[in-house]
């Protein structure tokens, strides 16, 4: 049986590719989570007034891969100390968050970002909250790099790389 969790991670464009790469992952969806409106825009959202981040909607099979092995990517794609910023994104939609639909995931995502934050001097900003809501994104949004290879980015090539290699 498949399971899902939530990654804001900056830019959803970057991020869903990221994860696309990841064997064990079946599906994303780019959309908007946890903010204060109903089913905003991306032009709503880039207003930073619905308080909704970039989020990518990961299922996964965790007889393939593990919510754990998933977490530990994530880290390494994001930077956790940095408030409402991801390269050079700015704007509450480019928060960093895990946002979760099922409880039992909540002691390996805290195991996980309690090993991240003795990695820093400074403390971990990076959102763990349940699941609130979770709007999709449009449909341009949606695979944005496999339908733009050269569009924008703000993760580096080699972690796409790394993504594909990961777990072999």
């Amino acid at each position: 049986m498949e399971k899902v969790i939530y990654f804001a991670g900056g830019c959803f464009w970057g991020t869903e590719h990221f994860f696309q790469l990841i064997k064990g992952v079946t599906k994303t969806q780019v959309g908007y989570a946890n903010g204060i409106t109903e089913n905003p825009s991306y032009k709503e959202v880039c207003t930073n007034t619905t308080q909704h981040a970039e989020t990518v909607m990961v299922t996964y099979d965790p007889e393939r891969i593990s919510l754990r092995f998933l977490v530990e990517m994530y880290f390494k794609a994001i930077d956790p100390t940095l408030l409402n910023q991801q390269g050079h994104d700015v704007g509450t939609q480019y928060r960093t968050g895990i946002f979760y639909t099922d409880e039992a995931d909540v002691p390996v995502i805290r195991e996980v970002y309690d090993e991240e934050q003795k990695k820093y001097d400074k403390p971990l900003v990076t959102e763990v909250e349940p699941l609130n809501c979770f709007y999709t994104a449009e449909d341009y949004h949606q695979d944005y790099l496999n339908k733009n290879p050269e569009g924008y980015c703000h993760l580096p090539l080699e972690l796409f790389e790394f993504a594909k290699k990961a777990n072999q």
